[in-house]
This record gives structure tokens, C-alpha cells and sequence, in this order.
């Protein structure tokens, strides 16, 4: 009886708008794309029938129960069969099996059908961030963790969209078809937003295709559903879908930002955005006080490579450290990033004590010098010995 009163209750809600399904949340979203209402709709279906089989089969059960009860002075019937009866629960979970199968594989043919999309966008994995790359229009990005992590540590009271929240999230157009494809640079990981209907894995030296066909402007948000490491749970997935007029306004800020280049920022700005930079990029593993999590990861505070010439923490950024969790970030943060972020971290947690770390403790590093130290590594692979590690 419980489990009869739980699906009737399920199959109440199941019927009511999507408004009140929001509220109740005992059903999947019906969507903002074409192809989750028809992955709403085939689940609706497939629920119904499922309904109907287990009200049957209670009702006979019961009714077998009733009927065949045992009472005084009562003989149990002797019977070996019935040849109608198997017939006919071989025939009926066939028929169903079958009309549950064509609906399913005409939804999955158009899940898999990425033909006619006007955009394409490279969709890369890594822990613990998502990389974006328009492939038509040449604008690459990530997009981080944005939640403050006052928060997380349960400092500060947590926001709205708390780890729902990125830095630069994914712009697509609506009434237009994006073809998504999906990869990764480490581990697997999954794209997955529930409102797009849409969910796929993220595999290395493997390409993953699927497609967006969003109809209204709005955010979407999802995440991450692969076990990807230690920050799993830090990699939210957030869409924002635009009018083309506003989608092409932002191609085109992107394309302009992507030209400008800045040689030089003053002190303020450089340990402004450095500590923006440092909180989207480097606080999960590093820590806020820069302490790491030693062993595995080492601190920046009072760290030699930090305090020490300029080249080798540059370097470090560029290169990544052999043998170690540290990645490269070339392809992740420009210039003024990383001259930012270095300038922070090497005036912070006491690094820009001359008297204890010397002459080159608390040094601004500016983006020129990252420009410089980048050329030479592609052109010359100059690359610093501290890249190595201890």
C-alpha cells in the first residue's frame, strides 16, 4: 500500500504545470529547448505506462490474495497452468516494450542528429574548470567558480546561486542551433544542464557531439556530474542565452577585448584583479592564507619560487611543475592575469619582507614581463629551472 500511495502521489504532481513541478520538485524540468520537452514528454509517456502496469498488477495481486485466502474448511485448489495465461503475459510486456521503444529511439536519433548548427563551441574539461571555444569566430575562455568562499567555509551566508555561480559563463544565441563538442585535458568529467536537456561526458583524445536549440533568453544552470577529483562539487555549468542582436553585441566586446594589449597597470589595479584572479584560479588549492594543503600541495607563503627573481614564478604560470598537481595556465589566463595574480600572491601572507626573503621580495611583475617571458618560451623554449619539481 505504501509504495501504491507514493506513484498515485508521484502521478498527481506528474499532471501539474510546470510552475507547480518547480515548487514540488518530484518531477525533471520540462526545458528550454526543443529537445528536452521531447525528452519531458517521452518520460511522461513511459511513466503512464509504468503507472498502469504496477495498477494492474496490484489489483490482481490483491484480488489473488482476497480470493485464494485461506478459510475454515476450506481445499486449495489443485491446478498445473494455463497456457492462455502465459500467452498472454508474454504477449502484453512485449507489446509494451515495444511501443515504449519506437517513441525512445526517435528522441534518441534527434539527440544525436548535430546537422544544420549555425555555431559550434569546443566544450574542454578541466579540473576544476570549464574551457569555451567558439570555433567559427576564434574567441577561446574559461569559466570558473565564482561563489566567494567565505561561503563555502560557512563564514558568510550563502547566496542565491551558491556553487551555481561562474566568473564568464557560456553565451549562446536563442532560436539558433549550437552543435556542442565535448572533450577533456585530465580526468573525465560531464556537462550536464537539466533545463537544455542535455547531459554529456567529457573523455581525453575523445570527442563527445550534442546540441542546443535554446527558445527563450535566460541563464540555465547546471554542473559537473562526474567524480573529477577533490573540487567535484566546484565546477558549475552556467549558459546564458541571448537575442541575436545582444548575442552579437557580446561577439563583438569579445573580439575587441581579446585585441587589447596592456603593457603596464598601476599598483591598485594590479592587486585588485590579482586577487580576483587568485580566488577564481588558485584559492581551492592554495588556500586564502596561501598555506596549500601540504604535502601534495605546497604554500605560497614564504615559498622561494614566489619571493624569489620574477622569471621563475612567470615561468611557473606558463609552464605548470613537472611531477606535480600545478598546471600550466598559457592557455587559461593572459597577461595582465597572470602578471596580477603573481603581483598579489608576491605581497601577500608577508612575502614582500625584504629582510627575510631579499631584494626581489614583494616586486610588482607587470604584463609586459609576461609577454616577453611568453615569446621566449614559444619561440626559444626557455623555460626556468624551479619549473621542476623539488
Amino acid at each position: 500500500m505504501f509504495v501504491i500511495g507514493r506513484c498515485l502521489l508521484f502521478a498527481f504532481f506528474a499532471g501539474q504545470s510546470s510552475t507547480a513541478m518547480a515548487n514540488y520538485t518530484l518531477n525533471m524540468p520540462v526545458g528550454v529547448t526543443k529537445m528536452s520537452h521531447e525528452i519531458y514528454n517521452l518520460h511522461m509517456f513511459i511513466f503512464f505506462i509504468c503507472m498502469a502496469v504496477v495498477l494492474v498488477v496490484f489489483v490482481l495481486l490483491f484480488y489473488a490474495v482476497y480470493y485464494h485466502r485461506k478459510r475454515k474448511g476450506a481445499k486449495a485448489k489443485q491446478f498445473h497452468g494455463s497456457l492462455v495465461i502465459e500467452l498472454i503475459w508474454t504477449a502484453v510486456p512485449l507489446a509494451l516494450v515495444i511501443l515504449m521503444l519506437i517513441p525512445t529511439v526517435r528522441v534518441l536519433y534527434r539527440i544525436n542528429d548535430v546537422s544544420e548548427a549555425v555555431i559550434n563551441i569546443k566544450v574542454t574539461g578541466i579540473q576544476w574548470k570549464w574551457r569555451y571555444e567558439y570555433l567559427e569566430d576564434g574567441i577561446v575562455f574559461f569559466s570558473n567558480l565564482s561563489t566567494p568562499l567565505e561561503q563555502i567555509q560557512g563564514l558568510a551566508p550563502k547566496g542565491k546561486y551558491y556553487l551555481y555561480e561562474v566568473d564568464k559563463p557560456l553565451v549562446v544565441p536563442v532560436q539558433k542551433k549550437v552543435k556542442l563538442l565535448f572533450t577533456s585535458n585530465d580526468v573525465n568529467h560531464s556537462w550536464w544542464v537539466p533545463e537544455l536537456g542535455i547531459k554529456r561526458d567529457c573523455i581525453p583524445g575523445y570527442i563527445n557531439e550534442a546540441w542546443i536549440y535554446i527558445e527563450k533568453p535566460g541563464t540555465y544552470r547546471g554542473q559537473c556530474t562526474e567524480l573529477c577529483g577533490m573540487q567535484h562539487g566546484f565546477m558549475p555549468v552556467v549558459v546564458e542565452a541571448k537575442t541575436e542582436k545582444d548575442y552579437n553585441d557580446w561577439l563583438t566586446l569579445q573580439k575587441g577585448g581579446q585585441l587589447e594589449v596592456v603593457k603596464t597597470l598601476p599598483r591598485e589595479t594590479l592587486l585588485s584583479q590579482g586577487k580576483q584572479v587568485y580566488t577564481n584560479n588558485c584559492q581551492a588549492c592554495h588556500q586564502v592564507s596561501g598555506q596549500g594543503l601540504p604535502p601534495a600541495i605546497k604554500a605560497l607563503a614564504g615559498s622561494k619560487k614566489v619571493t624569489g627573481p620574477a622569471d621563475c614564478p612567470i615561468s611557473i604560470l606558463l609552464n605548470g611543475i613537472q611531477g606535480s598537481a600545478m598546471q600550466s595556465f598559457a592557455e587559461q589566463l593572459s597577461d595582465a592575469d597572470i602578471a596580477s595574480v603573481l603581483s598579489y600572491i608576491r605581497t601577500s601572507w608577508g612575502n614582500d619582507n625584504k629582510e627575510s626573503y631579499g631584494e626581489d621580495a614583494g616586486e610588482l611583475i607587470q604584463p609586459e614581463m609576461v609577454t616577453k617571458a611568453r615569446k621566449d618560451w614559444q619561440e626559444n623554449g626557455t623555460v626556468h629551472t624551479c619549473t621542476k619539481m623539488e
